[in-house]
């Protein structure tokens, strides 16, 4: 008689089956259509798992592929089947919203290296028959992209009317417009920038020390032994949170507000309300995210560097590109400040390209792109109407 799984057991078997069979298509790709890596590699086969809403119309023009953010998914309108939440855009896609799915197909896919269904280091590799763990082929946004262009190409689809994305995606969306510059109508980057900056490289670095310094990591082999470096990630997680706030949001929604009690503890349990709720924020993390995607997520971020292939000189990388761009910033973002935004809308228009800019006024932070902004909806709405129209939609 086999013994009860453990707790750490039964965690690996959830996170396992939406890594390897996942709830949505998958498109799978065989050992003759290889992902060509930045790192020199080929991945194959390889998998990827993605969403569609609305119906591709007869020319296929109406293609909007939407890309997620570091700890995102292929979700953006459905639910999670792992949380159970609705969609992460769930306010801007659908029926008679921004990107209205009675008029555009939308797809959205999990990128390479995730968790949620695409081949990433949770899956499992064929030559071993175990997870790949950090075996897998460190991954770019470039990948991602290359990845998701096959992915469209399997679809039927010649020409994206429009790619939208923010922070991670936001990067998405410009790698598809220099990569694929003639593939994409429309481009809308939102809350990101051209490149990675010293200081977002050390939050992510802080954060994968703390993945590692977990001795349940187990040097990345923790599903080979029923474990999950849940304390590291859940560190990870709440130092990656505070960066997606602004100190004014935190002023506003906690202040120095005491949490569940009248005076202070005198010890370390969590005296303030700020700290109950990163411990959340961090707690429930851990169950949906696996750990080494976590890794190799931040680590292509922190790689992403448009300019660095054309000289250091952005405007190379826009040149004779004739897509629309418009490039969304939120005024109290400072992991993706405004003047990040900016240099990118200053690089298209030394590029001679098609670019408008809007910077939102709000307290909430970098995290603003996914909450209710009715002026950033105004914004979606009124670009991707326009572009509509100029395409004949």
């Amino acid at each position: 008689m086999s013994a009860e799984p453990s707790r750490e057991q039964l965690d690996y078997s959830l996170g396992s089956r939406e890594a390897n069979e996942p709830s949505s298509p998958v498109a799978h790709f065989g050992a003759d259509e290889p992902l060509h890596l930045d790192a020199g590699r080929d991945l194959s086969p390889f998998q990827i798992a993605y969403n569609t809403y609305g119906t591709l119309n007869v020319a296929k023009s109406n293609a909007i592929l939407v890309c997620h953010a570091l700890t995102g998914d292929h979700y953006p309108a459905s639910r999670s089947p792992v949380t159970g939440k609705p969609g992460w855009w769930s306010s801007i896609i659908g029926e008679g919203k921004p990107i209205d799915t009675s008029k555009y197909f939308v797809i959205c896919s999990n990128v390479i290296g995730g968790c949620m269904g695409s081949t990433g280091p949770a899956s499992i590799d064929p030559a071993t028959g175990k997870p790949y763990g950090l075996g897998l082929p460190v991954i770019t946004i470039r990948d991602m992209v290359r990845a998701q262009a096959m992915l469209v190409e399997r679809l039927g689809i010649d020409t994206l009317f429009a790619v939208i994305g923010g922070s991670m995606g936001g990067m998405q969306v410009l790698q598809w417009t220099v990569s694929y510059p003639q593939k994409v109508f429309a481009a809308l980057p939102i809350a990101t920038g051209a490149r990675h900056s010293s200081q977002n490289i050390a939050f992510h670095e802080i954060g994968r020390q703390a993945v590692m310094a977990d001795p349940d990591w187990q040097g990345g082999r923790y599903f080979e032994y029923g474990k999950r470096p849940h304390k590291g990630l859940a560190v990870a997680r709440m130092t990656a949170h505070v960066t997606y706030l602004s100190e004014m949001a935190l002023q506003r929604k906690f202040g120095r507000n005491l949490q569940d009690r009248d005076q202070l503890g005198f010890g370390f349990d969590a005296d303030f309300q700020i700290e109950s709720y990163l411990r959340h924020q961090g707690m429930t993390f851990v169950d949906r995210f696996d750990a080494n995607s976590y890794l190799y997520m931040t680590r292509a971020m922190d790689y992403f560097d448009i300019a660095g292939d054309y000289e250091g000189r952005l405007a190379n990388a826009f040149r004779g590109s004739r897509t629309r761009f418009c490039m969304v910033s939120f005024s109290s973002d400072w992991l993706f400040p405004t003047e990040e935004n900016r240099a990118v809308v200053h690089a298209l228009n030394a590029a001679a390209a098609s670019v408008s800019f809007v910077e939102i006024d709000t307290d909430r932070g970098h995290d603003a792109f996914l909450l209710d902004e009715p002026e950033f909806f105004a914004a979606i709405d009124g670009f991707v109407s326009s572009a509509a129209t100029a395409r004949g939609l």
